[in-house]
């Protein structure tokens, strides 16, 4: 790295150097996906000395910074400011730099577990420092929950805030963690990118597997060889969260299963399965026989929603959505009449019903 080059493009900028600053060789940045330095402080980008470089270099940082963002390209000792979305049209040469400022206060992660940190510290917040693993639990779930309701509503908006929630109950949860001396974010972010390197070795290595079929079988094996490592007793279903929805549970009971060959070799199997389970419903005798019987059903109808390549949590609640919105259009319909719902008949409930319908609701 030729530091007299950082000087003179701070000469050239006419700025002193900030007292913290990133320095890379553009070069670096041409085989990343996002830029590998946190954007909440200010990068020097040295030796842009191509248009190849450049536009591979623009479209990394596009990934983070927005495409109005700033950027200063000195060559030669002379200045211009470009939009990021500009970059790539100027003359290049070895001297080339790019001065990106910084994105903004709160932008990185290493900020955002800072400012997580100082709310447990002595002079944080009360509520935040009385705060455990257990006490956080019900927020954890609850933030989960959230999410998973804004991706069901399609608002993007809805989901970064609510993604940001969910992050904060793991930073959090790691910060107690650090205090308590048993592990910190950091190795919590080095344990998943280690298992993600690991999992996928026709990605990070030179394993050749066909299609996502390939793909999830090799990943049950690879998970099965981590398990004997361990020298854990666990068993191939042991893994799934016992607290899962119930439907998700049976889904991804079923996935595991035959990802190793335990499925039904084609799909007649599973519609069979579903008209025998009804069958036995209709004969049921009793409540724990019926109660049984539907648990069968329901999860036969599971096994057809995973052959079909359908999320059976994600289609139900889909349709409980649809459900309450129908059924909130037959209550307003009500009050319009200037009558409850009890008022009504179930041929005008069915009417308004049917109104929701053809509305499209």
């Amino acid at each position: 790295m030729d530091f007299s080059l950082v000087a003179q493009t701070f000469d050239a900028l006419r700025i002193a150097p900030p007292s913290k600053l990133t320095l890379f060789e553009a070069r670096t940045l041409s085989s990343s996906h996002v830029p590998p330095y946190p954007p909440d402080m200010p990068v020097l980008l040295t030796e842009v000395d191509s248009r190849e470089l450049a536009l591979q270099v623009k479209a990394v940082l596009l990934t983070t910074y927005p495409k109005e963002h700033g950027v200063f390209v000195v060559t030669e000792g002379k200045m211009k400011k470009e939009r990021v979305d500009e970059l790539g049209g100027e003359d290049f040469s070895v001297d080339t730099c790019w001065y990106v400022p910084a994105l903004g206060e709160g932008t990185s992660f290493e900020s955002f577990a800072e400012i997580v940190a100082h709310l447990r510290a002595p002079d944080g917040c009360p509520w935040d420092k009385e705060q455990t693993h257990e006490t956080l639990r019900k927020h954890l779930l609850e933030e989960s929950y959230e999410a998973i309701t804004a991706i069901d509503s399609g608002d993007f908006t809805d989901m970064r805030e609510e993604f940001g929630d969910l992050l904060l109950q793991i930073v959090l949860q790691s910060q107690i963690a650090n205090e308590e001396g048993q592990f910190n974010v950091n190795q919590v972010v080095h344990g998943i990118h280690s298992k993600i390197v690991r999992r996928h070795p026709h990605v990070f290595g030179d394993v050749k597997l066909d299609g996502v079929d390939g793909v999830l079988a090799n990943w049950e094996k690879l998970k099965e060889k981590e398990r004997k490592d361990k020298k854990q007793e666990k068993g191939l279903l042991d893994g799934v969260p016992a607290a899962l929805p119930a439907l998700e549970q049976a889904q991804e009971y079923q996935d595991r299963a035959a990802r190793v060959g335990f499925d039904w070799p084609e799909i007649e199997g599973v519609l069979d399965k579903i008209t025998e389970e009804i069958e036995e419903v209709r004969n049921a005798t009793n409540e724990g026989e019926l109660s049984a019987e539907l648990g069968d059903l329901l999860f036969a109808l599971v096994n057809l929603a995973r052959w079909k390549k359908v999320d059976s949590e994600s289609a139900l609640r889909g349709t409980n959505m649809k459900f309450k919105k129908r059924f909130a259009y037959v209550e307003q319909g009500a009050k319009k009449q200037g009558r409850s719902l009890s008022d009504l008949t179930l041929e005008e409930m069915d009417g308004l019903w049917n109104e929701a319908k053809k509305q499209g609701i």
